[in-house]
């Protein structure tokens, strides 16, 4: 079973058509949208601050999202994919967000919608991610604008299949 537990009295609030894998830990003042999954080994920790989920929010294999004690809480809009080993800490994701393996995405930062953050790459702190861009690199920066094509073939793509996914283990 997922380990979910309140803090301070706070529950997590999980809507029942979201997938949660059995090794996944959801702790505190964690609000999550519909069709969400979290999957296994993932830790999403709303213990010193909020973290504030849309729909259709998948948050890979290991990944990690927690937030700043009275600073920075973290907000993930819909269609948001954070890939495996992401680490998404005190920032605000908009929709249609792609969030590649391995990234750091540190406080303050905001990513607008329809942006990729390419695998590897490292976000830091108060970095704002341009609408419809494509960031890589350590420290990230722009490297293109996204095309209509990567927004549907890829975020779009990904979203839907972890939608599928999850209906396989329920």
């Amino acid at each position: 079973m997922p380990v979910i537990l309140p803090v301070k009295d706070t529950m997590p609030q999980i809507p029942e058509d979201c997938f949660i894998a059995p090794n996944a830990t959801i702790v505190g003042n964690v609000a999550m949208g519909n069709q969400c999954s979290v999957w296994f080994s993932a830790v999403v920790r709303g213990d010193v601050n909020y973290i504030k989920m849309g729909n259709k929010v998948n948050v890979q294999d290991g990944a990690v999202i927690h937030c700043t004690y009275k600073t920075h809480p973290t907000t993930i809009g819909n269609n948001v994919s954070i890939g495996h080993n992401a680490l998404v800490h005190g920032c605000t994701i908009k929709d249609n967000v792609l969030i590649g393996m391995g990234s750091i995405i540190m406080d303050g930062c905001v990513v607008e919608s329809n942006s990729i953050i390419a695998a590897g790459a490292v976000l830091t702190q108060n970095t704002k991610v341009e609408a419809g861009s494509i960031y890589a690199g350590v420290p990230a920066k722009k490297i293109k604008d996204i095309s209509k094509e990567l927004i549907s073939g890829e975020i779009d793509r990904i979203a839907n299949n972890y939608i599928k996914y999850s209906s396989w283990f329920k």
